[in-house]
Parts: C-alpha cells; structure tokens; sequence
C-alpha cells in the first residue's frame, strides 16, 4: 500500500485528507490484496478507488445522498469500479448485508466505536479510525476483532482534516500518545493509558 499516497477523503464535506495522515492510515489498515474492506465515509470515492487499486473489495458508506450518488457516478471511470459497492445510509450502521469484513476504515474520526463496525469485522479483522474523544482526540487507533471485541491502541496522531466551518478547540490529552489502550465492545468502550 505504500505506493498509494494520494489524498483521501473525509466523509463530512469531501475534504482532502492530507497525503501523511492517508499513509498513516494504510499503514495501521494492514490491508493484503483480496481482503474485503468497509470503507465509512465514501467523500468523493477516491479512497475507496485506492483501496479497490490496492486489491481490495470495498463496500463503502456515505451518509450524504448527494455524496455517494457523486462517487457512484466518478467511479465507473476508475478501472475498479467492479470491486466497489457505494452505499447511503447511517455510517456507524455500517454495511451489515456485505459483513463480514476484514478490514473496516473510517475516512471521518468518530469519538466512540459503533457496535456495528465491531460486529461486521471478522474475528482478527481490524478497525482504524481518526479518534475524536476527550482522551486523545486526533490519534489514529488500530484495533483488532477477537471474540466480539476491539481492542488495540493509537499507530499515531491522525489530526483528520475538518470542515473549515468547524474550529474545535480540544482539551490537552489524558496521557501519552504511546500508551493509549481502547476496548470496545458493543455495549461498552473504555480507554486507558498504560
């Protein structure tokens, strides 16, 4: 995947993810040709391209009817049209009628882990995701699937692009970085540094 370092996009207005953040985000997706991948947050569809380009079968969630009928209409002239389903609906619904999944990426940062893209992911499957909660927003976690619950940590800070009408302030993080550890189940998430 180290090849692909065009930007992706954020499911919340199309907005670029910046080319570091993308390259950071494939390298904690550990993403093998022929896994399928739940991608939340179609944007434009480019990621989804890069992902399906990269050998992946991508189903992929937009929330916005406007959005996903734009990537629908993009993609046939991207030669992986073909391994690429687009999706409108809630994304922390996710995709249940294509689950499993191997890999589940999100495209837009999420302050909790849905239950579903827990319960879609196959058992070692792995989640990646820009965090948005209190503890450490901005960090990149990678968690991986074992027996109905993600677990892992933070690969990195991910800071993902927000719309320029949105000027979070956040507070300063409850610990370091490195020592981020999140559980989530579907009835629960905790975060710890250890």
């Amino acid at each position: 995947m180290g090849k692909h370092s065009k930007p992706a996009t954020s499911a919340d207005n199309g907005d670029v993810i910046p080319d570091r953040v993308w390259r950071r985000m494939l390298d904690a997706l550990d993403l093998e040709p022929g896994m399928s991948v739940l991608e939340i947050g179609t944007g434009t569809g480019h990621t989804a391209a890069l992902l399906a380009e990269a050998g992946a079968l991508v189903t992929t969630v937009e929330t916005v009817p406007e959005l996903a009928a734009a990537a629908s209409a993009a993609l046939p002239r991207a030669d992986v049209a073909d391994r690429i389903t687009v999706i409108t609906g809630p994304l922390e619904k996710g995709a249940p009628d294509h689950a499993p999944f191997d890999r589940v990426i999100s495209t837009t940062g999420a302050h909790t882990i849905p239950p579903a893209w827990i319960e879609q992911t196959k058992e070692g499957g792995r989640i990646v995701v820009p965090y948005t909660g209190p503890e450490y927003p901005g960090a990149l976690l990678a968690l991986t699937v074992a027996e109905g619950t993600a677990t892992g940590g933070a690969t990195t800070a991910a800071h993902p692009q927000r719309g320029k009408h949105l000027k979070t302030r956040h507070p300063a993080p409850a610990g370091p970085l490195n020592r981020l550890h999140m559980t989530a189940t579907p009835t629960s998430q905790t975060i710890t540094f250890t």
